[in-house]
């Protein structure tokens, strides 16, 4: 972490089809090596992909996932007097944003199907119906915040 100053925020242009800025994150984030014309291939193909099984705007129905795999608690660990203690906290929305982005492209990259834009496509499908394996990740990590609920005055 910078001592001297805090690192700005660079702002994300909206993806050239879509307009959306969120759009623009996931693919970022689904990039490998600097292929983002490869990544923003997938991504769309994923997209129409799922308007042809859900009948639905791809992009709503990808936005709807987005929101049902962002976390709205987490823990962190926390040091108090030689004992470690998983303290739950509320997650900024930048990250919430960040991680539900990276649940749902490893949950994808998990998957059995035969191409990433078919794996992508299926698991926005789930995500956005409110299963699957991004969906559990969130559900997991909203138990073990609750169930460590005891340690919440640790919260600094």
């Amino acid at each position: 972490m910078a001592r001297r100053r805090v690192a700005q925020k660079r702002e994300v242009l909206p993806d050239p089809i879509y307009g959306d800025v969120l759009i623009t994150k996931f693919v970022n984030n689904l990039m490998y090596s600097g292929r983002k014309s490869t990544a923003e291939g997938i991504f769309y193909k994923a997209i129409s992909l799922v308007e042809k099984n859900s009948g639905e705007n791809g992009a709503e129905r990808f936005r709807k996932a987005v929101e049902n795999v962002t976390p709205r608690l987490e823990v962190k660990s926390r040091r108090v007097g030689g004992a470690t203690y998983q303290v739950p906290q509320e997650v900024r929305s930048e990250r919430s944003q960040a991680l539900s982005i990276r649940w749902i492209i490893s949950a994808a990259r998990s998957r059995k199907e035969r191409t990433m834009y078919q794996r992508l496509a299926a698991e926005i499908l789930d995500a956005s119906n409110g299963k699957g394996s991004a969906v559990k990740r969130r559900e997991d990590t909203h138990k073990m915040a609750e169930a460590n609920r005891a340690f919440a005055h640790f919260r600094w």
